[in-house]
């Protein structure tokens, strides 16, 4: 081959470099936008990379915790009617929202010590399921979550996930904020007097004409329909200290095991539940939801202030946030 039959060729490899230079160029600037897109469209927390975290960081994004646990409700219900039921709401809620949101993969077992005698019910330590919460909330906090919410499913984590919220606050520079998903129906004061059938107190507590609504419309085929029984707790026998209701509670509280007042392990009245009535619960519940988190999204955090004479010569103990000077 001759020297002018070369030319042809070097050009050719002149342009092939520059296109493919362009179109690199192009790429790597087309790149963050893809990136951008996705951060906003995915609410599954576990489905974005780890630049796209980054993404939903710089956007705000508040992170939804569901808690829940594996316990017994009934003959008609399934074990996992705490992490259906928190969990169906968070995932409504980021379907509704994906650009605010980030839904966590749901806390699957809690505090049930005092459920150990209904086969099938896993326990956990409250001080292990407490660090382990606590655990999940620094990690957001470390990677620049500022807003948390912790979505409970199971009645008895409320007392373990108040401090787990609590001590959150209290050690990162986060905002953690808590709610079980059944006072999402106590918002608005119209929704439930004109839902409820059951009797009050009682009607509303555990694998009840609520829990079960909700999972019908969640997870109908997994609902023993033939098995639905009514059972009011043997605590609300009329006396005025003891009674108990999912939404309100007598002056005394004796929280002992659950089969010293319900012998199949429900509370309420499970026979009034309808998958109607769940979707009514559903829709409420998520569009309630969705209004907490813009409002928490936007509130400014409250401004702290040291009150004593003069500045503490020690670190504020317990792993605690000190105030900056």
């Amino acid at each position: 081959m001759g020297a002018n039959d070369e030319r042809p060729l070097r050009r050719w490899k002149v342009d092939m470099l520059a296109l493919c230079s362009h179109h690199s160029f192009a790429l790597a600037a087309w790149r963050p936008r893809i990136m951008s897109s996705r951060a906003t469209r995915e609410y599954r927390y576990e489905k974005l990379t780890w630049p796209e975290i980054n993404e939903a960081i710089e956007g705000n994004q508040v992170c939804i915790v569901p808690c829940g646990a594996v316990e017994q409700h009934g003959d008609h219900l399934p074990l996992d009617v705490d992490l259906v039921c928190p969990g169906g709401i968070a995932r409504g809620t980021g379907e509704r929202m994906a650009d605010k949101v980030l839904v966590l993969p749901t806390v699957p077992y809690g505090y049930t010590g005092h459920v150990m005698d209904f086969p099938g019910t896993v326990n956990t330590h409250y001080e292990t399921f407490i660090r382990q919460v606590l655990d999940i909330t620094k990690s957001l906090a470390y990677h620049g979550f500022k807003k948390i919410i912790l979505l409970n499913g199971h009645g008895s984590n409320m007392p373990n996930l108040d401090l787990a919220a609590r001590r959150t606050n209290l050690e990162t520079d986060a905002e953690c904020m808590l709610i079980a998903w059944w006072h999402l129906l106590t918002i608005d004061k119209e929704f439930l007097p004109g839902w409820r059938e059951s009797e009050f107190p009682g009607g509303f507590s555990h694998a009840c004409e609520l829990e079960t609504s909700l999972y019908l419309y969640l997870a109908e085929d997994d609902v023993r329909k033939d098995k639905i029984k009514n059972h009011i707790s043997t605590l609300n026998d009329g006396n005025p200290y003891l009674w108990t209701d999912l939404l309100a509670k007598g002056p005394a509280s004796l929280v002992s095991w659950t089969s010293t007042y319900s012998p199949r392990g429900v509370m309420g009245q499970p026979e009034l539940a309808t998958r109607e009535k769940g979707e009514q619960v559903y829709q409420e519940a998520v569009r309630q939801m969705s209004d907490i988190v813009d409002f928490f999204r936007d509130r400014p955090r409250d401004t702290r202030a040291h009150h004593q004479a003069s500045r503490p010569s020690m670190p504020i103990p317990w792993g605690q946030q000190d105030l900056p000077d």
